[in-house]
């Protein structure tokens, strides 16, 4: 009897020895669960502007590093990234991500306005787009020196040497050439500068007719007549090797490159005067743009690099065109310059690259892949602008030429 009662005891010891290990597993469990929350360094319960902005500085903590830099550089990758970070700062109030501006601007203009790494001499479009940066943080801080800089940079635009028929140079060591890229690097800030800081009416409506004339001979120059789709680049001389010796185009529709075209018009209709007659032109030209970047989307919502040759081999579908036309689409549309049905091209965009093109780590910072590094024409070593020189170029993950225009469509589309 007494050995039965041991058996019962002992069998009872173990019940609650099993119950008190089970227990520990469970609260072990929960630390661990609670652990891997508080391991999150951006939180997946935020929007995805906000979201892909605070991944954007856990990547790069200095914003004078965007773009995979190893030094800083006065550049338009910065400019087109925190003008986006603006945008969510404005919506959010995080003050991580005013910092994050504040920060290079602080770094990069000095106490007397002198920009680091920029120079006047270069005539360089892509160099204006940071001035977006300095307008945004000139009207919160008054700072005199932001201001200089902004001086400095309209002071480029107005030295910057045209064509014939008045249309900008890219850079100075591309002569008589524009780009599609050129109009967005330069167009927001100088209308914007004309309409903050001109304060000669004369001389303002003379910048505005000037960015106008900007995409009234981008139009006449580099649309394709038959795919309403725009050629990336233009040499007025034809003596470059990339260009059409009768019309002096490159020879391909360039995503990114329309990519640029369409954000510069939605972005430069915030600036200029509701009565100024180039208005109606730029939504014309809007609206043309709209409809042929609409007839090449693929099925998952996505543009190709080359937009037309989706059935060409190499050929891929691309973040960073495909997140410009989403925003531009989504902005068209919400400033009543599209009709309302592009309002579904950009949400099925928007959606083809969350489902294709968007992933996360298990720290919660968001990736979008398939971006095209970088594409030109000309240059040393030779970029011919030939459809294996599209392919070929390098294809990587973040680009800031696709993550910034990624935040604006997710504000735009509030998502």
């Amino acid at each position: 009897m007494n050995n039965y009662k041991k058996t019962i005891q002992v069998l009872v010891g173990l019940f609650f020895v099993l119950v008190a290990f089970s227990s520990c597993k469970e609260v072990k469990k929960d630390n661990q669960e609670n652990q891997s929350v508080k391991e999150l360094v951006v939180s997946d319960t935020l929007k995805w502007s906000e979201r892909m902005m605070l991944s954007e500085i856990q990547r790069f903590p200095k914003a004078s590093l965007l773009d995979f830099r190893e030094t800083p550089k006065w550049s338009y990758t910065n400019g087109l990234v925190l003008s986006a970070a603006s945008r969510v700062y404005e919506q959010t109030n995080n003050q991580k991500i005013y910092d994050y501006i504040y920060e290079y601007a602080d770094e990069m203009i000095d106490s007397i306005g002198t920009i680091n790494t920029y120079k006047l001499s270069n005539q360089n479009l892509d160099m204006i787009k940071s001035g977006d940066v300095l307008l945004y943080l000139y009207s919160k801080t008054n700072e005199e020196r932001f201001l200089k800089a902004i001086e400095t940079l309209n002071s480029q635009m107005e030295t910057q040497p045209k064509t014939s028929d008045g249309g900008y140079w890219h850079k100075k060591i591309y002569p008589n050439q524009m780009w599609l890229d050129g109009l967005y690097m330069a167009e927001p800030f100088h209308t914007k500068y004309a309409l903050d800081f001109v304060e000669d009416k004369d001389k303002a409506q003379k910048i505005f007719d000037d960015v106008v004339l900007q995409f009234d001979l981008i139009q006449k120059h580099s649309r394709d007549e038959k795919s309403g789709l725009l050629f990336h680049g233009w040499d007025e001389s034809k003596e470059q090797r990339w260009a059409n010796k009768e019309t002096g185009n490159s020879q391909h529709f360039w995503s990114r490159g329309m990519g640029w075209y369409g954000m510069a018009m939605v972005d430069v209709l915030d600036f200029l005067p509701e009565n100024h007659p180039g208005r109606e032109r730029i939504i014309t030209y809007l609206n043309q743009f709209a409809e042929a970047i609409t007839a090449v989307q693929h099925e998952t919502g996505l543009w190709y690099q080359v937009l037309d040759q989706g059935d060409r081999e190499g050929n891929y579908l691309e973040a960073t065109g495909t997140s410009m036309f989403t925003y531009a689409f989504a902005k068209g549309v919400r400033k009543g310059y599209l009709d309302k049905k592009y309002l579904a091209v950009a949400e099925k965009g928007y959606q083809g690259l969350l489902d294709n093109l968007i992933s996360i780590e298990d720290n919660g910072v968001v990736n979008l892949n398939k971006c095209c590094g970088v594409a030109g024409l000309g240059g040393n070593p030779y970029r011919d602008g030939s459809f294996e020189y599209y392919m070929n170029e390098i294809i990587r993950s973040n680009d800031p030429k696709g993550t910034g225009p990624f935040i604006m469509a997710s504000l735009e589309l509030n998502r």
